[in-house]
C-alpha cells in the first residue's frame, strides 16, 4: 500500500522559504555538534519509531489506575532498550537528561514516568554518597534493573526544610542495626516519584540517633518490597498519593515506618560514619553533602528550558496557520503572527529558551568541575555553585511555567486541548516550581549568598567571579547606548543597588534589638528580590558571553540571528524591570522609550526567521504530540483526527440518554 503524501501547509511553507540562515547550522550549534545531531536523531528513532512504545489509547481517555498500569508498561520497555544501549556503551547517566526528560521522555509518557527517580535520584545517590564498598554492592544491581529504587526525602509535613524532617533513624549497637520509624503522621514520607508501587528500595532521608544523640539527617537505603512477589515487606506503610495536575503517571507515594530495622550497611557512609559500637563519626566538612543534593536541581534548568522549547515551537507553527480577523477592511484574514502582540508573546520565549539553554551548560560544566574539586577536597566554588544552582532553578523554571502558559493562551481556545500537548507540558513544568526546592525558598538562600557577598565587599575581602560587579556597579553612570552590554551594566547595577538596600535594611532592623533571625524574616521580600535581580543580570551576561564566544564560529547569517535574540532576551527582560531600572541606575524616560523603539524593531527582524528558528530546534512530531504544532502545519485537520478518538465518538447514542436523559425529557412533556 503506498504512504499518503503528506501537503505541507502553505502558510509554513511560505514562512520556511523567508529563511535568512542554514536551519541545519543551528540545529547542529544548539546539538554540539553534527556528530551529536546524529546520535540524538538516531536514539529518538531507537525509542520513537517501535510500535510497542505506542499505546493504543490516548492516555488521557484511560482512568487513574489503567493509566498507571500502561505506564509501566512502556517504562519497562523503555528501560529495556535503556539496556541495550548500555551494553553497546551508548548511553550513560548524562543521556538520561533526554530518555527522562523535556525532549523524548516526555514524548513517549506524556505524563510522567514511574522509573524516573531510579536513574535521576537513587542512583546519583549512591555513587555519591556510597562508599566504594557500598557503591560495588548497589550500583550494579540498580544499573541493571534487578533492582528499582526512588528517593525518599519529603515528608507530609516537610519538603524544603529537610532539617526538619521527623522519620528516625536509631542505632542498635546489640544488632548493628538501624530501628526505622515514621514517629507520627506528618512523617510519613510523601511525593517520591515511583514510590506507589513500583520500587522495591528507596534511599530514605532519616534523622540519625546513636548512642542517645542526634546527629541530623543522613541517607540509608531501605528494602521496601519483596523482591519476589512485590509485597510490602513488614512495618512498611507505602501507598500512592492520587491525583494532580500533572505527573499522574509517576505514581507519586506515601511510605511509614513502624520498626523497620536494616544492616548498620546500609546507612550510605561515604562522608558520615557510625561504627558498630555506635561511634559516629563526622565528615571533614557538612558541605561534602551537597554536591548530590544540587545534582538534580541543575539538570532542572536544561530540562525546563526544554519543555519552554516544545511549547514555543507548537506556539509560533500554530500562529502561522491561524488566521484570524483583518488588518485593513476588504483584505484577507491575517496570519495571527503578523500581529505585534502575538510576536509580542511568542518571540521573548524563544530568546528566553536560548538563555536558559546556554546557562543550564554553563552550570552543568560548573557543577561537574565542583564535584571533581569535592572529591579533592576542595570547598571553595561549592557557595557560589550552590547560590547559582538555586537561583536558576527557580527563575527557570517560573519563567518557563509562565511561558508555557502564555504559549497557550496564544493559541487561543484551540490551546486548551489536551490534543494541543500545553496541559500536560504545564503540568510538567509548573510541578518544578515546587521540587527539589521550592522557587521563594531557594530564592531566599541565594540571598543568603548575596547578604555575605555585600558583607565581604565592605570590608574588602576576595569576591567570587558572579558577584565581582558588587565592585563597581553601584557606584557606576552608564551612559545609554542600545547595546546589549548597557542593559548588562544596569541589570547590575539594579542588583547591586538592591542587595545594598536589603542589606543596610535588615541590618538596622537588628540595630534595634531586632533578632538576626526576625531581622530575616522581615526582610524576606527584599531579600527574594535582589536574589531575583541578581539572577536575571547574571542570565543575559552568561548569555550574551557564549554568543559572544560562539559568534565566530558560526556563519555571518546565523550570526545575526543569534545576536538579535540575544538583544530581544536583553531588552524583554530591562522592560520588565522598568521601575527598577528608574530607580537604581540612571535610566531616563528617553531611554525607555528607546528601548520600547528597539524591542519593536528587533520583533520586525525575527519575524521572517521565527519558524526557521522553531524548525532549527530539530523537534520531531512525536516529541511534540501536538495537533497544532505537527511540521506539516495540517491543525484542523489533525484536530478533527484528533476528536476521533474520544470513546464517546464510538457509537452515535451514549448508553446515558435510555438511562437519563430520555427520562428527563419525557418527564417534561
Amino acid at each position: 500500500m503506498e504512504n499518503k503524501k503528506i501537503t505541507l501547509n502553505a502558510d509554513l511553507l511560505k514562512e520556511r522559504q523567508k529563511c535568512t540562515f542554514n536551519t541545519l547550522e543551528l540545529t547542529h550549534l544548539l546539538d554540539g555538534g553534527p556528530e551529536n545531531t546524529i546520535e540524538r536523531r538516531e536514539r529518538e528513532a531507537f525509542f520513537l519509531d517501535d510500535p510497542e512504545l505506542k499505546s493504543s489509547v490516548p492516555t488521557e481517555y484511560l482512568s487513574h489506575k489503567d493509566k498507571y498500569e500502561e505506564a509501566v508498561r512502556v517504562s519497562c520497555l523503555i528501560f529495556r532498550k535503556v539496556l541495550h544501549l548500555q551494553e553497546q556503551g551508548k548511553v550513560g547517566i548524562t543521556n538520561f537528561r533526554e530518555i527522562l526528560g523535556g525532549e523524548l521522555g516526555s514524548s513517549i509518557m506524556k505524563d510522567g514516568n514511574p522509573l524516573t527517580l531510579h536513574y535521576v535520584m537513587f542512583i546519583p545517590t549512591l555513587m555519591g554518597q556510597g562508599t566504594y564498598e557500598q557503591q560495588a554492592e548497589w550500583i550494579q544491581k540498580a544499573w541493571k534493573c534487578t533492582m528499582i529504587g526512588t528517593y525518599a526525602q519529603t515528608e507530609l509535613g516537610h519538603g524544603t526544610f529537610i532539617r526538619g524532617l521527623e522519620t528516625t533513624a536509631t542505632y542498635d549497637p546489640e544488632t548493628e542495626e538501624f530501628i526505622i520509624n515514621s514517629p507520627m503522621l506528618t512523617s510519613y514520607k510523601w511525593w517520591p516519584g515511583g514510590l506507589g508501587h513500583t520500587a522495591n528500595y528507596a534511599i530514605v532521608v532519616a534523622q540519625l540517633n546513636t548512642l542517645g544523640k542526634c546527629y541530623g539527617i543522613h541517607p540509608f537505603v531501605v528494602q521496601l518490597r519483596d523482591e519476589e512477589t512485590h509485597l510490602p515487606l513488614p512495618g512498611i506503610k507505602i501507598g500512592e498519593i492520587g491525583c494532580k495536575l500533572g505527573m499522574n503517571s509517576t505514581n507519586n507515594g506515601y511510605l511509614g515506618f513502624d520498626n523497620v530495622r536494616i544492616p548498620r550497611k546500609q546507612m550510605l557512609m561515604k562522608n558520615n560514619k557510625v561504627l558498630k559500637d555506635g561511634t559516629y563519626v563526622e565528615s571533614p566538612s557538612s558541605k561534602l553533602t551537597y554536591g548530590t543534593m544540587m545534582f538534580v536541581r541543575v539538570v532542572l534548568v536544561q530540562d525546563v528550558a526544554n519543555y519552554l522549547k516544545k511549547a514555543v515551537t507548537i506556539a509560533v507553527r500554530y500562529s502561522c496557520v491561524r488566521r484570524q480577523s483583518q488588518l485593513k477592511p476588504d483584505e484577507p484574514e491575517v496570519q495571527i503572527i503578523d500581529y505585534i502582540t502575538q510576536q509580542h508573546k511568542l518571540f521573548p520565549i524563544i530568546s528566553t529558551y536560548f538563555a536558559f539553554h546556554y546557562c543550564a551548560t554553563w552550570l552543568w560544566d560548573m557543577y561537574n568541575n565542583v564535584n571533581s574539586e569535592l572529591e579533592a577536597g576542595q570547598l571553595n566554588q561549592l557557595p557560589e555553585l550552590h547560590a547559582l544552582a538555586c537561583c536558576l532553578k527557580a527563575i527557570s523554571t517560573s519563567d518557563s511555567a509562565s511561558g508555557v502558559e502564555t504559549c497557550r493562551l496564544a493559541c487561543g481556545g484551540h490551546g486548551y486541548m489536551t490534543s494541543s500537548n500545553f496541559p500536560a507540558t504545564y503540568g510538567l513544568v509548573t510541578a518544578m516550581c515546587t521540587y527539589e526546592g521550592e522557587n521563594t525558598v531557594l530564592l531566599l538562600q541565594t540571598a543568603r549568598f548575596l547578604m555575605k557577598a555585600w558583607q565581604n565587599k565592605i570590608e574588602k575581602l576576595q569576591l567570587t567571579p558572579t558577584v565581582l560587579y558588587l565592585k563597581t556597579a553601584k557606584a557606576s553612570n552608564f551612559v545609554y547606548t542600545r547595546s546589549i552590554n548597557w542593559i548588562i551594566a544596569v541589570l547590575q547595577q539594579v542588583a547591586a543597588g538592591k542587595i545594598e538596600l536589603t542589606w543596610n535594611h535588615m541590618n538596622e532592623r537588628i540595630k534595634k534589638g531586632v533578632s538576626v533571625e526576625d531581622a530575616w524574616n522581615h526582610t524576606s521580600i527584599e531579600l527574594v528580590a535582589c536574589a531575583e535581580a541578581h539572577c536575571r543580570a547574571f542570565v543575559v551576561s552568561r548569555y550574551c558571553s557564549e554568543i559572544m564566544r560562539l559568534k565566530d564560529t558560526v556563519s555571518e547569517s546565523l550570526r545575526i540571528v543569534l545576536v538579535q535574540l540575544l538583544h530581544l532576551y536583553g531588552v524583554s527582560t530591562a522592560i520588565k524591570c522598568l521601575g527598577d531600572l528608574l530607580r537604581f541606575s540612571g535610566t531616563t524616560a528617553d531611554n525607555i522609550d528607546d528601548l520600547q523603539k528597539w524591542l519593536e524593531e528587533l520583533l520586525a527582524l525575527i519575524r521572517p526567521n521565527a519558524v526557521s528558528i522553531v524548525d532549527s530546534f530539530d523537534l520531531r512530531d512525536e516529541v511534540l504530540s501536538s495537533t497544532l504544532g505537527a511540521y506539516d502545519g495540517n491543525v484542523y485537520e489533525r484536530l478533527f483526527a484528533e476528536a476521533a478518538k474520544s470513546p464517546l465518538n464510538t457509537e452515535p447514542v451514549n448508553k446515558s440518554f435510555q438511562q437519563h436523559l430520555k427520562p428527563f425529557l419525557k418527564s417534561q412533556l
